[in-house]
């Protein structure tokens, strides 16, 4: 949410420069705002998504047909192909892995239905259904931009650009391409922030009710919506913006991301050894080798990332061990707790 909401405040000032101070301000107004729409029920919150996500699809849709309807300099692009790049730093394979860090940004939210599984009546049917489709469609609209970007530019001044998108919308609609992207990316961005502001609550929730964190953070409103999980995570992501840089943010947010997904890799394994016999209903594709694929993968991208981006990548470990402490006081709080307890009811307001 933080790094979105940062981000949502960097294009606002592009397209209203008067706003260039107030980027921090725009952002935590953004995450208010919308933390107000989730209060307000499920209903609200899971309407402004589907709005936002279908306007942002259509959006980018419209662009690469715009790319291809509007642009011939496909061949200009192909001419143009330098004999070779100078190779950062550590060499292509770090490059290449270091590149990952905003690619798996972008594709970070694909297990999101996971937390909506309790509110679904046929999940055993529709959680498999949705996150498969969910990330075929991504990567159809993104194969789609890059294959639009790649017809509009050439290849040298796409290695240049810093928003290709933003170059590519320049060169066909002119001076207001710049406002085009723009209008796309922010489109993105608060889809990416509501998308969070319904995930996070809930998995706080689900905290709450196994014993956690206090029961009052379980508590729901009419809306169905857990309204103090719901501020705990708006608190905590306005605090992290007016903690870092955009970049820092997402380097974090990179780094944390591959270590929950190495954890979650790691336990799928240890799973299937203790609960051999629990129902699986939805079996997933060429397992094991699968999973010990994106294991390895998962792991040579952190190492990438501490090898490369030290200082980020040793603040997000700092914070994991920050926590562990407190995971084994909740833990064992939790255990005293279930012993002397009444059976956990949700709190309403």
């Amino acid at each position: 949410m933080a790094y979105a909401a940062v981000a949502f405040g960097e294009f606002t000032a592009e397209l209203r420069p008067v706003l260039h101070i107030n980027v921090k301000l725009v952002a935590v107004g953004t995450l208010s705002i919308l933390a107000l729409l989730n209060w307000l029920g499920l209903r609200s919150g899971s309407r402004a998504q589907e709005l936002t996500s279908l306007a942002k699809v259509l959006a980018l849709i419209g662009f690469v047909v715009a790319c291809f309807a509007i642009s011939t300099s496909g061949s200009a692009a192909a001419s143009s192909v330098p004999a070779s790049f100078p190779l950062p730093r550590g060499g292509l394979l770090l490059a290449i892995l270091i590149a990952f860090q905003p690619i798996l940004v972008t594709y970070d939210g694909w297990y999101g239905a996971i937390y909506f599984t309790e509110e679904d009546e046929d999940p055993v049917r529709n959680l498999p259904r949705s996150s498969i489709s969910g990330v075929l469609a991504c990567i159809a609209v993104y194969l789609l931009m890059n294959v639009a970007l790649l017809h509009v530019l050439p290849i040298s001044r796409l290695a240049a650009a810093q928003v290709p998108a933003a170059d590519a919308a320049m060169s066909i609609f002119g001076g207001h391409g710049k406002q085009v992207i723009l209008i796309i990316s922010m489109l993105s961005a608060i889809g990416g922030i509501n998308a969070i502001l319904l995930m996070m609550p809930r998995i706080l929730f689900s905290m709450s009710r196994d014993g956690l964190l206090p029961r009052a953070v379980a508590s729901v409103n009419r809306g169905g919506t857990p309204t103090t999980a719901l501020s705990f995570a708006t608190l905590a992501a306005i605090a992290l913006v007016l903690s870092g840089s955009f970049e820092k943010l997402v380097a974090i947010s990179a780094i944390l991301f591959v270590v929950v997904y190495l954890s979650g890799f790691c336990a799928l394994f240890v799973l299937r050894v203790r609960e051999p016999n629990l129902p699986r209903p939805f079996k997933s594709w060429g397992y094991p080798w699968a999973n010990l694929g994106v294991l390895f993968v998962s792991l040579a991208f952190f190492v990438a990332s501490v090898v490369g981006d030290l200082k980020d990548a040793m603040f997000t470990l700092a914070l994991i061990a920050l926590s562990y402490p407190a995971y084994v006081l909740l833990v064992k709080r939790r255990r005293v707790a279930t012993s002397t307890r009444e059976p956990f009811t949700v709190p309403t307001e």
